[in-house]
């Protein structure tokens, strides 16, 4: 019965129309929306595919004249979600200097697969690099992968992050305690970000409904997936060195 209303649910998401994804948000689900769901490949921390112990890698793409543009790929099966993944692309170059351009020969690339949910490396690895693309996920989930593919981190592992939030560990589903661990590395001197598409939910990988992520700022939302917020922007400018 569990898989029969999970598979409903799959149905209900993947038949949401494109123009209503960006206004999707997961703050409240228990499940990290599609961003866990990728299970025939080593996912180590969510949905990260390789797990570097740092918030931001030094992996970055390279740009050419004070601009990042990065080939992509789509498979042929994902060719009817292009205007997703288009859309995703925008909401990052409309306010950065990174870029996005259809694979001609080169060596480094992301190529979206579909898979069963949102996956991705962090940072640059070299050659076809995949970005698995799931049906139920939509432009907000595909961004906060694409910011994953860019070199950053979920904002919940700063280092710094038990002065802003509470992790409720005896609420978390056994095994998954690694999606909560903090991580060394350059917080870029921007403060925490509650807003940043990269935070979980409040009830991320919950094992009883109850929050597994608590904020220690009242009145505040954690877990969006429907914009970059200001510091999501000024946090990929400084790290492209965009002017």
């Amino acid at each position: 019965m569990v898989w029969f209303l999970i598979l409903i649910w799959f149905v209900q998401v993947g038949s949401v129309p494109i123009a209503n994804f960006i206004n999707a948000t997961t703050s409240n689900s228990a499940f990290p929306a599609t961003e866990d769901l990728q299970f025939d490949i080593a996912i180590v921390e969510g949905d990260i595919m390789i797990s570097e112990d740092r918030l931001a890698v030094k992996s970055l793409w390279p740009e050419k004249e004070g601009v990042t543009s990065i080939p992509y790929k789509i498979n042929d099966d994902l060719v009817d979600r292009k205007r997703t993944i288009l859309a995703a692309f925008k909401l990052i170059s409309d306010q950065t200097c990174i870029r996005f351009h259809e694979y001609t020969n080169e060596i480094n690339y992301i190529e979206f697969i579909s898979g069963t949910g949102c996956a991705s490396y962090v940072g640059l690895q070299g050659g076809a690099q995949p970005l698995y693309f799931g049906r139920a996920c939509n432009v907000g989930n595909l961004c906060h992968e694409l910011m994953h593919a860019l070199g950053l981190h979920h904002e919940h592992t700063r280092p710094d992050r038990d002065q802003y939030v509470t992790i409720q560990w005896d609420n978390v589903v056994p095994g998954k305690a690694k999606n909560f661990v903090v991580k060394k590395g350059d917080t870029q001197d921007l403060p925490y970000d509650y807003d940043s598409i990269m935070h979980y939910g409040t009830y991320y990988f919950s094992s009883n409904r109850n929050p597994t992520i608590g904020s220690k700022k009242s009145g505040v939302q954690i877990g969006q997936r429907n914009h970059l917020s200001p510091l999501d922007i000024t946090r990929l400018n400084k790290l492209y060195q965009c002017e």
